[in-house]
């Protein structure tokens, strides 16, 4: 069974919600660590815990969203064991999984709208690693 952790600042919210009503319409099953409004949250304290979700394999892979997603994907590679990329479109995302192992993607919902967040998710999440040259230079970021 694939979970997939998900976490969004305020900014992110309500693309968090389509998010997860599209994951379990596929068939995942979701982890929501937060937020749960549109209020302002520190964006550190929701993030890190979905990433250290996947990275201690609670989790298969995870989301994380806030307004232009570069501070989530700080905050997410911070944690050891994670490589996240942010996504802007779904050839980024295929190449995050593809050439990058990603297991945590970022994205902004202030730059994405719904219908290509879920296209980029997709894209992501049916990516294959594609290894050989690229996986000596995932053992030289680790």
């Amino acid at each position: 069974m694939i979970t997939i952790a998900i976490a969004a600042d305020h900014a992110g919210y309500l693309l968090k919600q389509v998010l997860i009503e599209h994951l379990k319409t596929k068939g995942y099953t979701v982890h929501d660590f937060g937020t749960d409004s549109e209020e302002p949250v520190d964006y550190p304290d929701i993030i890190r815990p979905a990433a250290e979700s996947v990275a201690t394999g609670q989790s298969t892979a995870g989301v994380v969203l806030g307004g232009s997603g570069n501070g989530e994907a700080i905050v997410a590679n911070k944690v050891r064991g994670i490589r996240c990329a942010v996504c802007w479109d779904v050839d980024s995302a295929r190449l995050a999984k593809e050439h990058n192992n990603a297991n945590v993607i970022a994205m902004g919902a202030r730059l994405i709208d719904p219908d290509l967040a879920r296209e980029i998710v997709d894209t992501w999440l049916g990516a294959e690693f594609q290894g050989g040259r690229h996986e000596r230079r995932i053992r030289k970021i680790e």
